[in-house]
């Protein structure tokens, strides 16, 4: 991604970044958020809410308001199974559960917290819903994942996933928004609370294992006969992240040669290096962030890393340093299809429509059928629940796929297994993932790709989103014949929230962000660099003028 890079990038976080972690949890308790002000309120983007204490965006009320919402959702829609809560390590999470806990409690809603205190990654969470629904037309169970996932340290988030496993719904995001800030603007008057100390002993509270559970069932997506007789090397570096804990059973279990480069967890992650503009980001897909493991390569066959809640990956391989995630995406598509024979004949190919159209050459090439959709993960849930997709993937590092039987594995992004599969990857085909990726381009062609961002007001923003194929003029595209103009994705037929530019060897997209003044541009030539940088120009003037237009 292009911008103005810090001089601190890739390097160790001084002391002066820090966050103060007692300062950010007071935040939590004393300011409260003002229903009247946009950035204060509820608001579900693609991940849930998210905000920082001390801007008042994520404070104890927006949690105690968003668990009653939930709680009330629940009961409308008659989920009376279960719910299973866990936390990441970021400094706001820990008050945020004891808040979400004292809720659920005081509703008389059945919850799984994690054994021990332990910290819980997101694909953990997935696993515990499907494995409890599995079967089951009644008392299905739900969850709740405290995670702002790779966001910097002083950050909060709060997730909701449904019985289905995967991210909320917009209807149901939706539905929880409202009433939260229905309940914040009314001062909290029909929230349900008790104290934490009584709701840790309610009978509605119960421990549940969330390690020993996944690590168990690890085995049905990721075949590690193979690791484990190739005997590849491998590292791990969990971030001070939710997985920290889980590696090590991981390895144990199956008898893999994994080493742990570090179990450390802080909440100020004074052990990351900073990330390209300046701050602490968990985010395994950077090359600022990940000079520590990038540093090690050399020592591994394949390492790789997650995000704090563990739903995204970062692969870094002997051969070609850290993968950008569409490079490896693009192998693990290309290998899945080719190595789960139980898979349905017709389980298709899914992929955002920011992702890499390499992975679209991939699936013509495997005979399988794409299913391009908006950005956000919850648009690859229900094909993954049922099968008809194999793999759901997205260009910020986030995939899943099914079990090695064709049957669901976890409807939201999984991290681990994810970063396992490079493992079974180097293992079966004896060349690791960087090197399996230059074959694949020597073949299909090799891409170049960059994102930039443009400023863009609130009312710019709503007009980029609802964009219409009719107000792109221009024919041609650097140079080539515009083939497709799409603002609706060909998948599913949903609004991208922006529009998507195409032709025969290169595209671009273009959507608001969901929390700064800014709009994204992605743009992917299949010719070279300078071909790149005459599709963002062009991209960028289309949008200019469009915005501009009455």
């Amino acid at each position: 991604m292009s911008g103005r890079f810090s001089t601190l990038a890739g390097k160790p976080a001084p002391e002066s970044m820090l966050v103060d972690i007692a300062r950010l949890r007071d935040a939590y308790v004393d300011l409260r958020p003002d229903a009247g002000v946009p950035s204060q309120r509820v608001s579900f983007g693609t991940s849930g809410h998210r905000g920082v204490s001390f801007e008042r965006s994520f404070n104890e009320w927006h949690v105690l308001a968003i668990t009653q919402a939930i709680c009330e959702y629940r009961t409308g829609q008659g989920i009376d199974g279960p719910l299973y809560i866990g936390i990441d390590p970021h400094a706001l999470s820990q008050p945020a559960f004891e808040s979400a806990l004292e809720v659920l409690a005081a509703n008389g809603v059945q919850t799984r917290i994690a054994k021990g205190g332990e910290y819980t990654p997101t694909p953990a969470i997935s696993h515990a819903i499907l494995t409890h629904n599995r079967g089951r037309t009644a008392g299905l169970a739900d969850g709740i994942v405290v995670t702002p996932s790779h966001n910097p340290p002083d950050g909060g988030g709060f997730k909701y996933n449904p019985p289905n496993g995967g991210p909320a719904d917009t209807d149901v995001t939706g539905w929880i928004q409202k009433r939260a800030n229905a309940l914040i603007e009314s001062g909290l008057r029909d929230v349900r609370r008790t104290p934490y100390a009584q709701a840790l002993r309610a009978s509605t509270t119960h421990e549940h294992d969330f390690i020993a559970a996944y690590v168990a069932d690890l085995a049905n997506v990721v075949d590690f006969d193979a690791i484990r007789g190739s005997g590849v090397h491998l590292g791990v570096d969990p971030l001070g992240g939710a997985g920290v804990h889980y590696w090590g059973p991981i390895a144990e279990r199956y008898g893999i040669d994994l080493t742990v480069v570090s179990d450390e967890v802080d909440h100020t992650f004074r052990f990351m290096s900073v990330d390209w503009d300046g701050k602490i980001r968990m985010d395994p897909s950077s090359s600022h962030a990940m000079q520590r493991l990038i540093g090690l390569k050399d020592q591994y066959d394949v390492a790789f890393a997650c995000d704090t809640d563990h739903d995204r990956h970062g692969i870094v391989t002997r051969s070609s340093g850290l993968l950008l995630p569409n490079h490896f995406l693009s192998v693990l598509v290309d290998y899945l299809y080719q190595h789960r024979p139980h898979w349905r004949a017709d389980a298709a190919v899914g992929k955002t429509l920011v992702s890499t159209a390499l992975i679209d050459r991939v699936a013509k090439r495997l005979g399988r059928r794409l299913h391009e959709v908006p950005v956000g993960f919850k648009w690859f849930v229900d094909g993954l629940f049922d099968g008809s997709l194999g793999f759901g993937g997205e260009e910020s590092a986030g995939a899943s796929f099914l079990r090695r039987d064709g049957t669901v594995w976890s409807t939201d992004k999984d991290g681990i297994a994810a970063a396992l599969m490079s493992a079974e990857i180097t293992a079966r085909m004896d060349r690791d993932p960087g090197e399996l990726y230059r074959e694949l381009t020597g073949a299909l062609g090799s891409p170049v790709s960059e994102r930039v961002d443009a400023p863009a007001n609130a009312e710019q923003k709503a007009r980029l989103s609802k964009l219409s194929p009719q107000q792109v003029k221009s024919t041609e595209l650097a140079g080539e014949k515009i083939e497709s103009v799409l603002d609706r994705a060909p998948g599913n037929g949903a609004a991208v929230g922006g529009i998507k530019v195409c032709s025969a060897n290169g595209w671009f997209a273009a959507r608001p962000s969901g929390t700064e003044d800014i709009y994204k541009i992605y743009a992917e030539s299949f010719k070279d660099e300078a071909h790149l940088q005459r599709l963002l120009e062009e991209a960028q003037a289309m949008v200019d003028e469009a915005l501009g237009a009455t």
